[in-house]
């Protein structure tokens, strides 16, 4: 059985401990790498920037989504509210799509079903609260254990990206896995442990 988790609205004290997270170098791969001159990559913004932002400054980034449509950001909760990821998707409207990416920050909670339990709770957000078309994630092949992860839950290859992501200073190809609204339909009538995104 999978773990509850939650989809939370972000606060300062998350942005600080995903900072955290992401000097340790097995996280900061797993996320989303490294940029070529050797910085932990974190898309939509900078954790450690963020931390004393401006009101002002902190709702351009975190503002909720029907704002900010182009890109959602959630911390991942357990069932008791304790926070240990991160997630992300970048929707196009124009596409009817959304790219997934998730961070479980907390390393000794790896392969407990944590990430596929997040997982699930997006593709119900996407599909059928934002009413989406397709889901799709880039994972780097050197990140065998997500790729696994997400054809278990149904997303199918869809192509390769050569030598895309740059890795312990060589250049590695990343797979695009995606998901249809129809795969998502067929696969989960009722959708597992699906849940309402929660507002904090």
């Amino acid at each position: 059985m999978l773990p509850q988790v939650q989809l939370t609205d972000v606060s300062r004290e998350d942005v600080e401990r995903v900072a955290r997270w992401l000097e340790d170098n097995e996280i900061a791969e797993s996320w989303f790498g490294r940029y070529t001159y050797g910085e932990p990559a974190h898309l939509g913004y900078d954790p450690r920037k963020m931390v004393d932002a401006t009101p002002e400054e902190w709702d351009r980034v975190f503002k909720r989504e029907d704002q900010q449509p182009h890109r959602a950001i959630f911390s991942v909760r357990t069932a008791s509210g304790e926070h240990i990821g991160e997630t992300q998707l970048a929707i196009d409207e124009a596409l009817g799509d959304a790219q997934i990416s998730i961070l479980i920050g907390r390393k000794e909670l790896w392969h407990r079903g944590y990430g596929t339990a997040t997982t699930l709770q997006l593709l119900e957000h996407i599909f059928n609260k934002v009413g989406l078309y397709r889901a799709w994630v880039d994972v780097p092949e050197y990140n065998t254990h997500a790729r696994e992860m997400f054809e278990h839950v149904g997303f199918i290859h869809e192509g390769t990206l050569r030598q895309s992501r740059p890795h312990q200073g060589a250049r590695f190809n990343s797979v695009i896995l995606g998901m249809l609204r129809s795969d998502y339909e067929r696969r989960y009538p009722h959708p597992p442990g699906s849940g309402p995104v929660h507002r904090v």
